[in-house]
Protein backbone atom coordinates (compact mmCIF):
# COMPACT_ATOMS: atom_id res chain seq x y z
CA UNK A 1 0.00 0.00 0.00
CA UNK A 2 2.86 2.06 0.84
CA UNK A 3 4.79 1.62 -2.06
CA UNK A 4 1.24 2.00 -4.37
CA UNK A 5 0.90 5.69 -2.64
CA UNK A 6 4.74 6.63 -3.23
CA UNK A 7 4.23 5.73 -7.23
CA UNK A 8 1.09 7.78 -7.34
CA UNK A 9 3.34 10.68 -5.72
CA UNK A 10 6.26 10.54 -7.88
CA UNK A 11 4.10 9.78 -11.12
CA UNK A 12 3.27 13.24 -11.14
CA UNK A 13 6.03 14.52 -10.97
CA UNK A 14 7.96 12.24 -13.24
CA UNK A 15 5.35 13.89 -15.82
CA UNK A 16 6.02 17.37 -15.36
CA UNK A 17 9.61 16.92 -15.55
CA UNK A 18 9.14 15.01 -18.63
CA UNK A 19 6.49 17.80 -19.86
CA UNK A 20 9.10 20.32 -18.92
CA UNK A 21 11.91 18.60 -21.04
CA UNK A 22 9.89 18.26 -23.85
CA UNK A 23 9.01 22.08 -23.91
CA UNK A 24 12.33 22.96 -23.20
CA UNK A 25 13.15 20.79 -26.41
CA UNK A 26 10.36 22.15 -28.52
CA UNK A 27 11.59 25.67 -27.71
CA UNK A 28 14.96 24.98 -28.82
CA UNK A 29 13.46 23.86 -31.92
CA UNK A 30 11.38 26.67 -32.35
CA UNK A 31 14.28 28.91 -31.89
CA UNK A 32 16.98 26.95 -33.87
CA UNK A 33 13.71 27.03 -36.51
CA UNK A 34 13.28 30.87 -36.04
CA UNK A 35 17.23 31.99 -36.46
CA UNK A 36 17.52 29.72 -40.03
CA UNK A 37 14.87 31.14 -41.21
CA UNK A 38 15.78 34.49 -39.90
CA UNK A 39 19.24 34.12 -41.76
CA UNK A 40 18.96 32.12 -44.93
CA UNK A 41 21.92 30.46 -46.77
CA UNK A 42 22.44 32.38 -49.87
CA UNK A 43 23.82 32.79 -53.00
CA UNK A 44 24.53 35.31 -55.10
CA UNK A 45 25.20 35.80 -59.06
CA UNK A 46 26.11 38.97 -59.22
CA UNK A 47 29.01 40.91 -58.31
CA UNK A 48 27.17 44.06 -56.86
CA UNK A 49 25.08 41.94 -55.11
CA UNK A 50 28.24 40.30 -53.51
CA UNK A 51 29.30 43.58 -52.15
CA UNK A 52 26.26 45.10 -50.83
CA UNK A 53 25.90 41.82 -48.52
CA UNK A 54 28.60 41.96 -47.62
CA UNK A 55 28.20 45.66 -46.45
CA UNK A 56 24.95 45.29 -44.61
CA UNK A 57 26.80 42.63 -42.68
CA UNK A 58 25.63 39.79 -44.03
CA UNK A 59 28.27 37.90 -45.76
CA UNK A 60 28.92 34.98 -43.48
CA UNK A 61 25.70 33.87 -44.91
CA UNK A 62 26.95 34.04 -48.45
CA UNK A 63 27.22 29.83 -49.17
CA UNK A 64 27.96 30.73 -53.04
CA UNK A 65 29.33 33.42 -55.92
CA UNK A 66 29.88 33.61 -59.07
CA UNK A 67 33.60 33.77 -60.39
CA UNK A 68 33.08 37.80 -61.08
CA UNK A 69 32.20 38.38 -57.49
CA UNK A 70 35.72 39.52 -56.37
CA UNK A 71 35.07 42.54 -53.33
CA UNK A 72 35.31 42.47 -50.54
CA UNK A 73 38.56 40.34 -50.20
CA UNK A 74 36.64 38.15 -48.02
CA UNK A 75 34.46 37.15 -50.57
CA UNK A 76 37.41 35.08 -52.25
CA UNK A 77 36.72 31.91 -49.03
CA UNK A 78 32.87 31.50 -50.41
CA UNK A 79 32.48 28.72 -52.61
CA UNK A 80 32.45 29.79 -56.38
CA UNK A 81 29.21 28.27 -58.23
CA UNK A 82 29.20 29.44 -61.51
CA UNK A 83 29.72 32.33 -64.13
CA UNK A 84 27.80 35.99 -63.24
CA UNK A 85 24.13 35.06 -64.66
CA UNK A 86 25.59 31.57 -65.36
CA UNK A 87 25.36 29.58 -62.34
CA UNK A 88 25.77 25.89 -62.13
CA UNK A 89 23.00 23.71 -61.46
CA UNK A 90 24.35 21.20 -59.86
CA UNK A 91 26.22 22.98 -57.91
CA UNK A 92 22.88 24.85 -56.36
CA UNK A 93 21.21 21.67 -55.94
CA UNK A 94 24.25 19.90 -54.23
CA UNK A 95 24.11 23.06 -51.51
CA UNK A 96 20.56 23.60 -52.02
CA UNK A 97 20.70 26.93 -50.36
CA UNK A 98 17.03 29.03 -49.35
CA UNK A 99 17.63 31.71 -51.68
CA UNK A 100 19.23 32.57 -54.93
CA UNK A 101 19.37 36.63 -55.46
CA UNK A 102 19.86 37.58 -59.41
CA UNK A 103 19.97 40.65 -60.99
CA UNK A 104 19.75 39.41 -64.41
CA UNK A 105 20.09 35.86 -65.42
CA UNK A 106 21.83 35.15 -68.98
CA UNK A 107 18.73 32.73 -69.80
CA UNK A 108 15.56 32.94 -68.03
CA UNK A 109 15.07 29.89 -68.38
CA UNK A 110 17.70 29.11 -65.63
CA UNK A 111 15.19 31.04 -63.20
CA UNK A 112 12.17 28.60 -64.03
CA UNK A 113 15.00 25.76 -63.47
CA UNK A 114 16.38 27.29 -60.31
CA UNK A 115 12.64 27.50 -58.85
CA UNK A 116 11.98 24.26 -60.00
CA UNK A 117 14.76 23.01 -57.23
CA UNK A 118 12.50 23.69 -54.80
CA UNK A 119 14.93 27.33 -54.05
CA UNK A 120 13.53 30.35 -53.39
CA UNK A 121 14.58 33.14 -56.16
CA UNK A 122 14.94 36.47 -56.02
CA UNK A 123 15.74 39.46 -58.85
CA UNK A 124 16.94 42.70 -57.57
CA UNK A 125 17.33 45.71 -60.58
CA UNK A 126 20.03 48.00 -60.34
CA UNK A 127 20.55 50.47 -63.05
CA UNK A 128 21.07 53.86 -61.44
CA UNK A 129 22.90 55.37 -58.10
CA UNK A 130 19.51 56.24 -56.92
CA UNK A 131 18.40 52.18 -56.87
CA UNK A 132 21.11 51.64 -54.60
CA UNK A 133 19.67 52.80 -51.01
CA UNK A 134 16.35 51.00 -52.10
CA UNK A 135 18.24 47.67 -52.95
CA UNK A 136 20.23 47.79 -49.82
CA UNK A 137 17.25 47.97 -48.06
CA UNK A 138 15.38 45.22 -49.78
CA UNK A 139 18.50 43.00 -49.03
CA UNK A 140 18.18 43.52 -45.35
CA UNK A 141 15.02 42.59 -45.35
CA UNK A 142 15.69 39.29 -47.10
CA UNK A 143 18.92 38.70 -44.86
CA UNK A 144 17.34 39.88 -41.26
CA UNK A 145 20.17 43.01 -41.41
CA UNK A 146 17.69 45.59 -41.57
CA UNK A 147 18.89 47.79 -39.29
CA UNK A 148 22.72 48.02 -40.90
CA UNK A 149 20.91 47.87 -44.28
CA UNK A 150 18.65 51.16 -43.69
CA UNK A 151 21.80 52.61 -41.94
CA UNK A 152 24.21 52.29 -45.38
CA UNK A 153 20.60 52.99 -47.29
CA UNK A 154 20.37 56.32 -45.68
CA UNK A 155 24.20 57.48 -45.67
CA UNK A 156 24.24 56.61 -49.51
CA UNK A 157 21.27 58.68 -49.88
CA UNK A 158 22.42 61.60 -48.07
CA UNK A 159 25.56 61.51 -50.04
CA UNK A 160 24.20 61.52 -53.29
CA UNK A 161 21.94 64.27 -52.61
CA UNK A 162 25.14 66.18 -51.50
CA UNK A 163 27.15 65.63 -54.55
CA UNK A 164 24.14 66.66 -56.17
CA UNK A 165 23.90 69.92 -54.81
CA UNK A 166 27.68 70.29 -55.81
CA UNK A 167 26.84 69.54 -59.28
CA UNK A 168 23.79 71.90 -59.22
CA UNK A 169 26.30 74.86 -57.79
CA UNK A 170 28.72 74.52 -60.80
CA UNK A 171 28.70 77.58 -62.68
CA UNK A 172 29.28 75.46 -66.20
CA UNK A 173 30.23 71.67 -66.50
CA UNK A 174 32.86 70.20 -68.48
CA UNK A 175 31.93 67.51 -70.81
CA UNK A 176 33.24 63.53 -70.48
CA UNK A 177 33.81 60.90 -72.80
CA UNK A 178 33.72 57.77 -70.73
CA UNK A 179 35.48 54.85 -73.34
CA UNK A 180 34.46 51.90 -71.93
CA UNK A 181 35.94 49.75 -75.04
CA UNK A 182 38.23 50.72 -78.05
CA UNK A 183 37.77 47.77 -80.44
CA UNK A 184 35.40 48.86 -80.97
CA UNK A 185 34.90 52.03 -79.67
CA UNK A 186 31.68 51.94 -76.96
CA UNK A 187 30.32 54.30 -74.51
CA UNK A 188 27.48 54.89 -72.35
CA UNK A 189 24.57 56.74 -73.54
CA UNK A 190 21.68 58.92 -71.48
CA UNK A 191 20.27 55.33 -69.98
CA UNK A 192 23.73 54.32 -68.76
CA UNK A 193 24.73 53.77 -64.60
CA UNK A 194 27.85 55.36 -66.13
CA UNK A 195 26.49 58.54 -67.09
CA UNK A 196 24.35 58.68 -64.20
CA UNK A 197 27.62 58.73 -62.29
CA UNK A 198 29.40 61.53 -64.52
CA UNK A 199 25.90 63.61 -63.96
CA UNK A 200 26.66 63.28 -60.15
CA UNK A 201 30.55 64.17 -60.74
CA UNK A 202 29.32 67.21 -61.88
CA UNK A 203 29.95 66.51 -65.71
CA UNK A 204 28.13 66.14 -68.66
CA UNK A 205 28.62 62.76 -70.66
CA UNK A 206 28.61 63.57 -74.45
CA UNK A 207 26.70 59.92 -74.96
CA UNK A 208 23.58 61.74 -73.73
CA UNK A 209 22.31 62.42 -77.01
CA UNK A 210 21.57 58.87 -77.69
CA UNK A 211 18.94 57.15 -75.68
CA UNK A 212 20.74 53.67 -75.22
CA UNK A 213 22.34 52.37 -72.37
CA UNK A 214 25.49 51.46 -74.32
CA UNK A 215 26.12 51.99 -78.15
CA UNK A 216 29.33 51.51 -80.61
CA UNK A 217 30.75 54.89 -81.52
CA UNK A 218 33.47 56.16 -84.38
CA UNK A 219 36.43 58.37 -84.06
CA UNK A 220 34.86 61.01 -86.01
CA UNK A 221 32.04 60.92 -83.58
CA UNK A 222 34.14 61.76 -80.61
CA UNK A 223 36.50 64.07 -82.35
CA UNK A 224 33.32 66.16 -83.44
CA UNK A 225 31.88 66.35 -79.70
CA UNK A 226 35.32 67.53 -78.46
CA UNK A 227 35.28 66.64 -75.24
CA UNK A 228 36.69 68.64 -72.23
CA UNK A 229 37.86 64.85 -70.36
CA UNK A 230 38.27 61.65 -71.37
CA UNK A 231 38.32 58.48 -68.87
CA UNK A 232 39.13 55.08 -70.68
CA UNK A 233 37.93 52.45 -68.14
CA UNK A 234 39.64 49.85 -69.60
CA UNK A 235 43.90 48.40 -69.42
CA UNK A 236 45.61 48.80 -72.71
CA UNK A 237 47.82 45.64 -73.62
CA UNK A 238 51.26 47.50 -74.64
CA UNK A 239 51.10 51.02 -73.94
CA UNK A 240 48.49 53.18 -71.29
CA UNK A 241 45.14 53.49 -72.86
CA UNK A 242 45.75 57.26 -72.11
CA UNK A 243 48.93 57.07 -74.24
CA UNK A 244 47.01 55.69 -77.05
CA UNK A 245 44.19 58.08 -76.97
CA UNK A 246 46.87 61.40 -77.42
CA UNK A 247 48.76 59.17 -80.03
CA UNK A 248 45.57 58.77 -82.30
CA UNK A 249 45.29 60.43 -85.74
CA UNK A 250 43.15 63.74 -85.49
CA UNK A 251 42.94 63.57 -81.97
CA UNK A 252 45.13 66.29 -81.25
CA UNK A 253 42.28 68.88 -81.51
CA UNK A 254 40.04 67.83 -79.13
CA UNK A 255 40.02 69.62 -75.54
CA UNK A 256 40.54 66.97 -73.41
CA UNK A 257 44.07 66.23 -75.12
CA UNK A 258 45.36 69.94 -75.27
CA UNK A 259 44.83 70.37 -71.97
CA UNK A 260 46.31 67.13 -70.62
CA UNK A 261 42.37 65.93 -69.15
CA UNK A 262 42.84 62.18 -70.39
CA UNK A 263 42.94 59.43 -67.67
CA UNK A 264 43.01 55.88 -67.37
CA UNK A 265 44.24 53.13 -64.52
CA UNK A 266 40.42 53.35 -63.21
CA UNK A 267 39.01 50.64 -60.79
CA UNK A 268 36.00 49.58 -62.97
CA UNK A 269 34.35 47.87 -60.03
CA UNK A 270 33.72 51.15 -58.60
CA UNK A 271 32.15 52.93 -62.15
CA UNK A 272 30.92 49.75 -63.69
CA UNK A 273 29.30 48.40 -60.46
CA UNK A 274 26.22 49.53 -58.78
CA UNK A 275 27.23 49.01 -55.32
CA UNK A 276 27.93 50.16 -51.43
CA UNK A 277 30.98 51.84 -52.96
CA UNK A 278 29.01 54.11 -55.14
CA UNK A 279 29.97 57.58 -52.97
CA UNK A 280 33.88 56.64 -53.45
CA UNK A 281 33.16 55.75 -57.41
CA UNK A 282 31.62 58.95 -57.67
CA UNK A 283 34.08 61.31 -55.81
CA UNK A 284 36.99 59.74 -57.65
CA UNK A 285 35.22 60.82 -60.72
CA UNK A 286 34.59 64.35 -59.66
CA UNK A 287 38.77 64.98 -58.42
CA UNK A 288 39.17 63.59 -62.60
CA UNK A 289 37.34 66.13 -64.11
CA UNK A 290 37.90 68.96 -61.71
CA UNK A 291 41.25 68.73 -60.37
CA UNK A 292 41.58 72.14 -59.11
CA UNK A 293 38.18 72.07 -57.29
CA UNK A 294 38.18 71.73 -53.71
CA UNK A 295 36.67 67.48 -52.67
CA UNK A 296 33.02 67.17 -51.84
CA UNK A 297 33.00 67.35 -47.73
Amino acid sequence: MHNILRCKTIAPLLLSVLLLLVSGCSQKQLNSTKNTSAKPRIVSLAPSLTEMIFAIGAGDQLVGRTTACDWPAAAARVPVIGAFGRPSLELLAAIHPDLVIDVDLADEEMGKKISALGIKRETVSCKSPDDIPEVLRKLGKLTAHTREADSLALSISNGLATFKQKAQNLKKKKTVYLEIWNDPFWTGGKGSYTSALIAYAGGQNIGDVVQKDYFEISQEWVIKKNPDVIACMYMAKESTAADNVINRPGWSSITAVKSHQVYDRFDNSLFLRPGPRVLEGIAHLYRTIYPDEKPVQ
